[in-house]
Order: C-alpha cells, then structure tokens, then sequence
C-alpha cells in the first residue's frame, strides 16, 4: 500500500504540493472539513498561504484538536511557509498561538510584500543545492539546540527537521524539482532518519 498524505485544503497553496507528492509516487487527499479526519492518512501537509486563516478555519470546522494530537503524536508533517507558522512554538511580536510543537521563533513576512518576492540557490543537508522561491516568507529568528538546521539563506535558518517535522520558509513545490519532497517521504515517513 502506498503513502497517504492529507494535504490542508483551506485556504492557500496546496495542489502543487499533490502533484509533488505524486509524482514521488504517495496518494494524497485534501482535509477540507472534519469528515475527512475519518480518512486513514500517513503525514501531513501544513501548505503555505495565510497562517491566521487557516488557524481559524481550523478552528470554525473542529478540525484543529485532531490534528494538534495527531501532530503531537509523531505523526510526520511536511510545513511551508505559513505552514511553519502553525509549527513554531513562538511568533515573533505576537501572543497568537498555533499548532506549536516546533521550538522555533518565526517572524512572519520578514522579507516583506508579495511584491519583494524572490529567488535563492542554496544547499538543503541530503538533498543538495535547491531552488528556494520565497514569497511573503517568514523568517526563523531562533531554534532550539534540538532542531536540525537543513538550509541557510541570508545566514537565517530556512529549513528545519525536528523529530517528525519538516518545515521551511520557502515554497519547494512550486520549482519543478521533487528531491525535498522525495526527501521526506524516504526518510522521515519511513522513519530512516
């Protein structure tokens, strides 16, 4: 039997993550109302777009204690951008809380409007070196000593590995090249890290 991801499909950029997945051979659906936890799935993929929306519609369908267990019981996550944002523990200038679990400060919009947008070429640890499309992109001001640190940009963390969790600023689905999410499915799925 193949891998399923659930992938969150409230509200942002989710279906190029499905096709990436795919392509890398796992089955995946969309949680798009509570009914859809009853669905058997492996990992979970917190999508970019907007992190307080998405928390809240979370909240408005039931959906967000389900997973806030699921996620605190090991179960792999794959986070971009306001995915990230759902993970860290700590939102910089900010009381709000999400999902947390991944002690991390983030700092949201760090680079600033959808209009400063921009591409990088870094080196991502196991995978080699990725295009990384930052878009409204937060920024890792901290990590714990605990959180692995897989890619640098601008001398800031840009993507993390904490237990069951991978998560990064940037938006590896939009490039074209599977190897980050190929990355996660053989080796933190499985459970070979």
């Amino acid at each position: 039997m193949s891998l399923q991801i659930a992938v969150l499909a409230l509200q942002g950029a989710f279906i190029e993550h499905e096709q990436m997945f795919r392509s890398c051979g796992a089955e995946c659906f969309e949680l798009r109302q509570k009914t859809d936890l009853r669905r058997h799935f492996d990992a979970l993929v917190l999508p970019g777009g907007e992190s307080t929306a998405q928390s809240k519609l979370l909240r408005e369908l039931d959906m967000f204690d389900e997973l806030a267990a699921r996620i605190r019981a090991g179960m792999p996550v794959f986070a971009t951008c306001a995915g990230i944002i759902l993970l860290a523990e700590k939102i910089a200038d900010s009381e709000v809380h999400h999902f947390g679990g991944l002690p991390i400060t983030v700092k949201r919009n760090a680079y600033g409007r959808q209009l400063s947008s921009f591409w990088a070429e870094e080196y991502f640890s196991g995978v080699g070196v990725v295009s990384m499309p930052f878009i409204r992109a937060p920024q890792i001001e901290s990590a714990a000593p605990a959180v692995e640190i897989l890619a640098f940009y601008g001398g800031y963390p840009v993507a993390v590995r904490y237990g069951n969790m991978l998560a990064m600023t940037f938006h590896p689905e939009i490039t074209g090249d599977k190897r980050i999410h190929q990355w996660f499915t053989n080796n933190i799925c499985t459970g070979n890290l």
